[in-house]
């Protein structure tokens, strides 16, 4: 089967979800022989996400006028991947209405709503603007037989289950001693962290936990009151002890999750890296002005089966449940729990196989 010239357009809000998404997509489909454009508006993150790039996939600058008029005068992609409703440049659209037959596609937010069964797939047709009487077409990702699924690559099974954890471990030079528990820290700034250190720190088992650069460093140093020292890489506060990381490439975050007993993720990307794992995690939902996001959360638990411990986790974690923090758990019902919608989702087809399902019978 011939390769197929794809353009796949980002615009950044949260560095490490939508150019995480797309940037995983763009690399996924240059595996399988595609030629990529990722048109994205911020690469700044690439710089560490992916340091070296990937073989076919090509990064270009949004906001680059030269670019912009190469590839206007160039043949215009076989496949058109709006990222998340970011509205490519009008130009860009006028070329690729002039080629008849192209297939564009509006990737969607992943959710596990109703709505994104019912919308999965449907046509949408543009009547106005440069793709005036072109058809979109809406792929949503998700949990189940009937949505576009979750990206996956073909060998990740048979990476996690080969990987090493403390050779990993070693070679970040991250001290870890045998005895304690392993916990990430991905998030934002939940208003339950300090509940979460204090706990931490009480024990009654020793914890390390591995807190990612950016936001969930300086939310932890400002909840530690720890900002005069921000060169400090490690700190020990009774049973907690808390390693600051650099920025990860998106293995290095992947492998991350795998040495981990419990993981704390948000946003996008990190959640399906977190199922993929297979160890207990905590969600930390994008949170959204009219609380938009108490509904996804629930619809996702609901999916997940998730015991009672873990959703009052989840409920708290996020802001809108009362009482004290659970208790955490890294064996029994989190971590059945997490496996089993593992399972459950390797039993699907992953969302570039069905991506590419769609536009073949789109062709």
């Amino acid at each position: 089967m011939q390769s197929m010239r794809w353009d796949i357009f980002c615009k950044v809000i949260d560095n490490h979800g939508d150019l995480g998404v797309c940037w995983r997509l763009a690399c996924q489909l240059a595996l399988r022989g595609e030629r990529v454009r990722l048109w994205i508006d911020d690469a700044a993150a690439l710089r560490w996400m992916a340091p070296s790039g990937h073989h076919g996939v090509e990064v270009i600058d949004w906001l680059d006028p030269v670019a912009l008029r190469a590839a206007v005068a160039a043949p215009a992609p076989d496949v058109l991947v709006e990222g998340f409703g970011c509205e490519p440049a009008p130009e860009l659209i006028a070329r690729f209405a002039q080629a008849p037959g192209r297939a564009w596609i509006n990737l969607e937010y992943l959710s596990a709503e109703p709505y994104v069964e019912r919308l999965h797939g449907l046509p949408s047709p543009v009547f106005k603007g440069p793709g005036a009487g072109l058809t979109k077409r809406f792929f949503y990702p998700g949990f189940t037989p009937a949505t576009g699924g979750l990206l996956r690559e073909p060998d990740l099974t048979a990476r996690r289950e080969a990987f090493d954890r403390a050779a990993w471990l070693a070679a970040q030079q991250i001290e870890w001693q045998g005895g304690e528990r392993l916990v990430s820290l991905f998030c934002y700034e939940p208003p339950a962290l300090a509940a979460l250190l204090a706990r931490l720190e009480q024990g009654p088992g020793p914890t390390r936990l591995l807190v990612t650069a950016g936001r969930a460093t300086q939310a932890v140093r400002a909840a530690l009151s720890d900002e005069k020292e921000p060169s400090r890489t490690s700190v020990v506060r009774g049973a907690l002890s808390i390693s600051y990381l650099p920025h990860l490439t998106q293995p290095d975050f992947d492998h991350l999750l795998w040495s981990c007993d419990l993981n704390f993720v948000r946003g996008e990307d990190s959640w399906v890296r977190a199922l993929w794992a297979g160890a207990p995690f905590v969600w930390q939902i994008y949170p959204q002005d009219d609380d938009a996001h108490h509904e996804k959360l629930g619809a996702w638990l609901d999916w997940l089966g998730a015991p009672p411990s873990l959703r009052l986790f989840h409920h708290a974690w996020n802001g809108f449940g009362e009482g004290a923090l659970p208790a955490l758990e890294t064996q029994g019902p989190w971590l059945e729990t997490a496996r089993d919608a593992r399972a459950r989702l390797l039993a699907q087809d992953d969302l570039v196989t069905q991506l590419q399902k769609m536009i073949g019978q789109k062709s």
